[in-house]
């Protein structure tokens, strides 16, 4: 089983929109730095994504070292500044896609973006 994950910062406080496009480039992102074997696999499950959530950006920094140790891809989405936030703003993380069990002992304790 393969997933991808987005965590995004709560902290900033975006619009709905505007994290729907973190997202996206999160995902984005994810998908073109995977081994293309890993996202053919990923691609016939579905393509699973999970969106999860940090508090600062201190965390998603942590994050994205803990998942780089494990192997894993992970890169943080920086904005460009042009509505919500300053340019250059870190606002999301991607990790993976991936086998599930790698990413979850990452992301397995951190909650649901709602």
């Amino acid at each position: 089983m393969y997933k991808q994950v987005i965590v995004l910062r709560g902290d900033l406080k975006l619009s709905r929109g505007k994290l729907a496009v973190q997202a996206a480039h999160a995902a984005v992102i994810g998908y073109e730095l995977s081994d293309k074997r890993i996202i053919e696999k990923w691609k016939f499950e579905g393509q699973k994504k999970i969106a999860l959530r940090v508090n600062s950006e201190r965390e998603l920094f942590e994050l994205r070292d803990r998942a780089r140790r494990a192997g894993l891809v992970a890169e943080v989405v920086r904005d460009a500044g042009l509505t919500e936030v300053p340019p250059g703003t870190p606002t999301a993380l991607v990790i993976g896609p991936d086998e599930e069990r790698k990413i979850d002992r990452i992301t397995g304790n951190l909650p649901l973006f709602r």
